[in-house]
């Protein structure tokens, strides 16, 4: 299987319908995030990575479940690896560290936290809070940061129900040429 036929899979996948407290679903929502990232003409990897950014929650094992348990499921890892293993790092490392990304910018930005949904906000209490000073220092030097800070800022604005996108499809000439040779 390609990657892309890969990740058409996944977002066809039962798990792929709901998104975490959230009222938009997880597939329309990565396809948001992509299209934000189209609309501000990013480069092709930084797309991809907002398209795959979630992709971890079609991965992990009851998603729903680890957040009602007040677990943190460690989505952008679990995904990161996924897309590591068919994507350069100028892909999966901005999927790695959106997460990284939101405690940066709650820690940095005074008006972001109010701009996160209230499910957000419940898993940034998961995944540590804000980041202290040393930590965002230490996150903003990592390769991918600046391109993880933007994937979160659209992560935050893809939440908008019936919003019209493009079909997984539109991206497939994009992952094609962006994905390791199997």
């Amino acid at each position: 299987m390609t990657p892309y036929e890969e990740i058409a899979s996944l977002f066809s996948s039962s798990g792929s319908a709901e998104y975490l407290g959230e009222s938009i679903m997880l597939v329309e929502h990565m396809l948001q995030c992509a299209q934000l990232a189209m609309e501000a003409e990013a480069g092709d990897e930084l797309i991809v990575a907002a398209l795959l950014h979630d992709i971890g929650h079609l991965l992990v094992d009851d998603p729903l479940g680890a957040q009602n348990s007040d677990t943190d499921a460690h989505h952008d890892e679990v995904g990161a690896n996924w897309v590591d293993r068919r994507f350069p790092e100028s892909v999966s490392e901005p999927v790695r560290l959106h997460v990284a990304a939101k405690r940066y910018l709650v820690a940095t930005d005074e008006g972001y936290m109010a701009k996160l949904s209230p499910a957000s906000v419940q898993t940034l209490n998961l995944q540590g809070g804000a980041f202290d000073e040393a930590q965002c220092r230490a996150f903003i030097a990592l390769p991918g940061a600046q391109g993880a800070v933007q994937v979160r800022l659209w992560d935050d604005r893809a939440k908008e129900v019936g919003k019209p996108t493009p079909e997984l499809a539109f991206f497939k000439p994009m992952i094609e040429f962006l994905a390791f040779p199997h």
